[in-house]
């Protein structure tokens, strides 16, 4: 499918970065003001290199990849769309946050990638579908609907059509709460942030309850899941050394797809797929 045009942002300055924004008119947290406190606290350390090397072996198993379009939706700093555009694949990155998608700009220059600033609420308006393939990755979870947001998204889906989701798992919050000594705050559920100044707990952590639940009523299809950073958060010590770091990887690798672990992922990660509805079935072929 063509993608959408390119929209005009100018060339990013970064010495004097936005105030932080608030809720948006929708309730949704952006991310202007956040996006140097994203690249250094998330993506700068540990946790970050350890989620995308987990995606890298993730993503090729999870969904059937074969060079088709895909729309990044919250797109963030950009680094899923550059995984995806390495791979073969025509990227049009959404993304709400102006500063957020100047910063993706300029570290995927000179890549065949779109790019769109635009709330994931406007997608049938700025990227309609159908589209093969979606990502929305560590987005749901920051919005005042998610319920609706996945609405949306199984909207633009094509018939066969792929979602690659990654939720913040509210379970996971709840347990790493406990972990910290706030137990009084776990057993309230008093989980989820406030979207207030630069705080990073989300405003709408998920459970896999929920997905399975809003998928059905969808009409999407669960077809794999994965829990990201299963063992990372709950360390006393983050791994200092190059070899504990393999090692970590390696352990987080061999458990991710596999219950009970996957379920305490600092992250889940799902494919769902909607169903094709054109395809021939069993009496059709008559068998």
């Amino acid at each position: 499918m063509p993608k959408p045009p390119d929209t005009a942002i100018p060339s990013p300055h970064f010495a004097s970065p936005p105030s932080v924004s608030p809720l948006s008119a929708a309730g949704d947290r952006h991310f202007d003001g956040m996006a140097e406190k994203f690249a250094e606290s998330l993506y700068g350390g540990a946790r970050g290199e350890l989620r995308l090397a987990l995606l890298d072996r993730l993503l090729p198993e999870m969904l059937a990849l074969h060079g088709q379009p895909l729309l990044d939706v919250g797109g963030g700093l950009g680094q899923l769309a550059g995984w995806f555009a390495g791979r073969g694949h025509a990227v049009t990155l959404v993304e709400p946050s102006g500063e957020m998608l100047s910063r993706a700009r300029a570290s995927l220059e000179g890549s065949e990638i779109a790019f769109l600033q635009a709330p994931l609420q406007s997608l049938p308006d700025c990227a309609p579908g159908p589209w093969a393939l979606i990502a929305c990755h560590a987005v749901l979870e920051w919005l005042a609907d998610p319920r609706a947001a996945l609405a949306t998204l199984a909207g633009q889906l094509a018939p066969g059509g792929q979602l690659s989701l990654m939720v913040f798992n509210r379970d996971a919050l709840r347990f790493s709460n406990v972990v910290k000594g706030n137990l009084e705050k776990a057993l309230a559920d008093r989980l989820a942030g406030k979207g207030q100044r630069r705080r990073l707990t989300p405003i709408s952590p998920l459970t896999h309850a929920q997905v399975v639940e809003w998928s059905a009523e969808l009409g999407l299809e669960v077809r794999a899941v994965a829990g990201v950073r299963i063992f990372h958060d709950y360390l006393r010590r983050p791994p200092e050394s190059d070899a504990d770091r393999e090692t970590l990887l390696e352990l987080e690798w061999c458990y991710c797809r596999f219950d009970p672990h996957w379920r305490l992922g600092r992250y889940l990660l799902y494919t769902l797929v909607r169903p094709d509805d054109s395809a021939p079935s069993a009496e059709e072929h008559g068998t």
